[in-house]
C-alpha cells in the first residue's frame, strides 16, 4: 500500500571511506521529475489521475500510524511520478508535531496569498493543523493549475467542491472528504467516460479491420506528440471531436484505452491512404 505513494525503496548499504564517512547509498523505483509545464500539456484525465493520486497520499498523512503528518517543504520538486502516480520522494521534512495553544490565535496560518485561523482543541493543540498544512499546498501548487485546465464541463461543479475544500477554510476541508470526491466512483467515473448524444454533423464510412498511417495533424491535448491521439467514450464522441476540427476528415479506433477506460482514436486530416490492421477501425467522413 505504501508502495502505492511513497517512492518505493530497493535496498541500501553503508559504506565507509577515508573522505566520508557513514555513507548511505540507496536503491529506489525510477521516476520522472515533476515538471508543471508538461504536465499542463498532458490530458486532463492524466492531471486528474495524478491529483487523485496526490490526494491519496494526503489521507494517509493525515491519518498515519504516526498520527497526522505534515509536508514542511512541499513543493513540486518533493514528487515525482512513477506510471501515472505522483509519488512523494522527501520525508526529510515531515513532522507529526501539531502545534500548541492556548486560543484560536495561537493557530494562524500564513500563506502567501491568503491566511488562516484555526481552532484550539481543549488539548491545547491546534485542529488539524498539519492536515490543513498539507491540503492548502496542495490546492496552490497542484489542483489550481492541474484540475480546472481544460477540464469537462460537466465536471465543473465538481472541481469547485474540491476547489472550495482546499483552497478554502470550510467544514469540509479535510483530506477524507476531498479523497471521496475525487475517487472513481460510479458518478464520477459516469462524467468522464460519458456518453456524447449529439448528432453529427456529417456522415462516416465505417471501414473495419484498417488504419491510416500518415496524414497526421496535431492537436491539443494530445497523447501523441506528432499527431491528434485523444481519448473518447464511443464513436460519437469521436465524430463530434472529428467534426470540431476544419483539417479532420477521418480518424482510427485503437484497441488501447486510458486508465479511465476511455478509448484512444487518431484524428486524420485525410483517407488517401489506408492499410489493413486487424486491431482497429477506421472512419471517413462522406463528403456530399
Amino acid at each position: 500500500c505504501l508502495a502505492v505513494i511513497f517512492f518505493q525503496l530497493y535496498g541500501y548499504c553503508y559504506q565507509d571511506s577515508n573522505d566520508i564517512p557513514d555513507t548511505l547509498t540507496t536503491i529506489t523505483e525510477l521516476g520522472s521529475p515533476l515538471e508543471m509545464i508538461q504536465l499542463l500539456q498532458t490530458s486532463w484525465e492524466d492531471r486528474f489521475r495524478i491529483c487523485l493520486s496526490l490526494v491519496r497520499l494526503l489521507h494517509y498523512l493525515a491519518h498515519s500510524p504516526l498520527g497526522s503528518v505534515t509536508l514542511l517543504d512541499f513543493r513540486p520538486r518533493q514528487f515525482v511520478i512513477v506510471n501515472g502516480e505522483l509519488k512523494v520522494t522527501d520525508l526529510d521534512d515531515a513532522s507529526i508535531e501539531e502545534s500548541s495553544c492556548t486560543s484560536n490565535s495561537d493557530c494562524f496560518m500564513e500563506f502567501p496569498a491568503r491566511n488562516f485561523t484555526l481552532p484550539c482543541s481543549v488539548e491545547g493543540r491546534c485542529q488539524n493543523m498539519n492536515e490543513k498544512r498539507n491540503l492548502y499546498n496542495a490546492y496552490r501548487f497542484f489542483f489550481t493549475y492541474l484540475l480546472p485546465h481544460s477540464a469537462p464541463s460537466s465536471l465543473r461543479p465538481l472541481l469547485d467542491k474540491i476547489v472550495n475544500a482546499t483552497g478554502n477554510r470550510n467544514k469540509h476541508g479535510n483530506a477524507k472528504y476531498v479523497l471521496f470526491l475525487l475517487s472513481p466512483s460510479p458518478s464520477v467515473n459516469s462524467e468522464l467516460t460519458q456518453k456524447c448524444v449529439k448528432s453529427a454533423n456529417a456522415k462516416y464510412r465505417r471501414v473495419p479491420e484498417a488504419f491510416i498511417p500518415d496524414e497526421n495533424y496535431r492537436c491539443w491535448p494530445s497523447y501523441h506528440h506528432k499527431g491528434c491521439l485523444l481519448s473518447v467514450f464511443d464513436v460519437n464522441e469521436a465524430i463530434e471531436i472529428c467534426d470540431s476540427y476544419s483539417q479532420c476528415k477521418a480518424f482510427v479506433l485503437t484497441n488501447q484505452t486510458t486508465w479511465t477506460g476511455r478509448q484512444l482514436v487518431f484524428f486524420k486530416m485525410a483517407s488517401n491512404h489506408i492499410m489493413p490492421d486487424p486491431d482497429k477501425i477506421t472512419y471517413v467522413k462522406v463528403t456530399d
